[in-house]
């Protein structure tokens, strides 16, 4: 076979994987079922809330938890600021019982979120006892400035998350705050505008629409993903994969994904709520958003070693093997198909170009097969997404918006690429460093960050 056919082979059978894919996705996503309350004082719940340099959020945010969970142990983990993040937190602790300051200093803070994570637990840890109720602890991770659904403590205490004792973590739904903002650079021109509030509208279509549907589908494979906001673990989870070090959370640069895949070889269920959720901001700037989502895939990358763990573990079927393998293999099929995609369309450009007629000679050589296949599995399976983020999730929307946010959903899903061949970049060359998000009003120092959260 010739390069040119082989290609095209490997094009077509890339783009049916993931059509094929798509359509489970979409069969799990309009048939979740509603999920059942439970009793959230049979729990005890410990909020863990990793920040550096949050001054201008961390307030509102212990503000909020304060009020609408009174019950909850709100543990600020501040690493090493140089603002008054610290200050702030240790002037609420001193306020209120519940509240309580984690303080790091360098050298041993500012490695990671994962290493803050983990010194939070060990607060924790010591806080409840040896002897306490650790099975009945649950340690909830959120953002600094994250917005968690009232009724998140009620679903996740339910027979479908923490009442079932085999359940060692639950990840809910997150939600974009600021979706809906109409200028959100308001410095800058209508053009920049409306990029940013499309690119804030994409991301919550990301997560409430394919991210939302691959975790109920997870719930059938048992490999529910764990989030860096909205992530809740029992206790006696962490516990079971925390090491005499007592860091249940690892170094990889996805650490939220690797601490789930700890949890399920150590043989506990995952679980996910769908309705409830955690609000977070989302990014109005491509850089800070391709610099973010490089990380997430370089960190998919360096889970790849847990795959022979994975195969040979009995808490995992052969449809949790495969869904894993599809989640830990994405950014490297990216890296490849950007390739493969590319060539039979310049082939096929390159032969057209001979012809005195440009479109004829594009035609004759098969082209409007070619587009044809391209519209359908590189467009199509994104598209279908405006219409049920619609439907699902923002019935407020016109049809015609549903079509435009499809097409966008389309375009916006092409940033992959990028993303795969940056973390590839990163990952050869072994670098591994850990880089905060940086929020909207940081980078545009005209407007108040919305109260909400950065994906991290």
């Amino acid at each position: 076979m010739s390069l040119l056919e082989v290609s095209i082979s490997l094009s077509f059978f890339l783009g049916l994987v993931f059509l094929a894919y798509v359509v489970i996705l979409v069969r799990g996503f309009l048939k979740a079922k509603p999920e059942r309350p439970g009793d959230p004082d049979s729990l005890d719940w410990h909020f863990l809330i990793p920040c550096r340099d949050e001054q201008a959020v961390i307030g509102p945010t212990l503000e909020y938890l304060e009020s609408t969970f009174p019950q909850a142990h709100l543990w600020v983990i501040d690493d090493a600021s140089t603002d008054r993040t610290g200050e702030i937190a240790a002037d609420r602790a001193e306020r209120n019982a519940h509240v309580h300051l984690v303080a790091r200093r360098l050298p041993e803070a500012r490695k990671g979120k994962g290493a803050a994570l983990n010194a939070g637990y060990r607060e924790i840890s010591r806080y409840v006892g040896e002897g306490g109720p650790r099975a009945r602890t649950v340690v909830v991770v959120v953002d600094a400035d994250g917005r968690p659904s009232a009724n998140m403590l009620e679903l996740c205490a339910g027979p479908d998350a923490f009442a079932d004792g085999s359940v060692g973590a639950v990840q809910v739904e997150v939600r974009m705050i600021n979706r809906d903002v109409e200028r959100p650079l308001p410095a800058k021109g209508p053009l920049a505008n409306r990029f940013a509030a499309m690119l804030a509208r994409m991301q919550d279509v990301e997560f409430r629409g394919p991210i939302s549907a691959m975790q109920i589908i997870r719930r059938r494979t048992g490999t529910v993903n764990m989030g860096g906001n909205g992530q809740m673990n029992r206790l006696t989870a962490l516990d079971s994969i925390a090491g005499e070090a007592g860091e249940p959370w690892g170094n990889a640069l996805l650490e939220d994904f690797e601490l789930g895949l700890r949890l399920m070889l150590a043989g506990w269920r995952t679980a996910y709520s769908r309705c409830s959720w955690v609000d977070q901001e989302a990014l109005w700037n491509l850089n800070p958003l391709v610099v973010q989502r490089t990380r997430w895939a370089q960190g998919s990358m360096q889970c790849f070693r847990y795959l022979p763990r994975v195969w040979g573990s009995p808490c995992f079927t052969t449809a949790g093997f495969l869904e894993i393998l599809y989640f830990m293999l994405r950014p490297w099929v990216q890296v490849v198909g950007s390739i493969v995609y590319a060539i039979p369309l310049a082939v096929f450009v390159f032969d057209a170009a001979a012809y005195r007629d440009f479109m004829e000679g594009f035609l004759l050589n098969g082209g409007l097969l070619l587009m044809a296949a391209y519209l359908v599995l590189g467009v199509g399976e994104f598209a279908i997404w405006g219409w049920f983020y619609r439907t699902r999730c923002e019935p407020g929307l016109s049809r015609r918006s549903a079509v435009s946010l499809g097409l966008a959903v389309a375009a916006y899903s092409l940033l992959n690429y990028v993303i795969a061949w940056r973390a590839f970049g990163r990952f050869v060359t072994g670098r591994g460093s850990w880089k905060k998000t940086r929020r909207n009003s940081e980078l545009t120092e005209t407007r108040p960050s919305v109260a909400g959260a950065v994906a991290e």
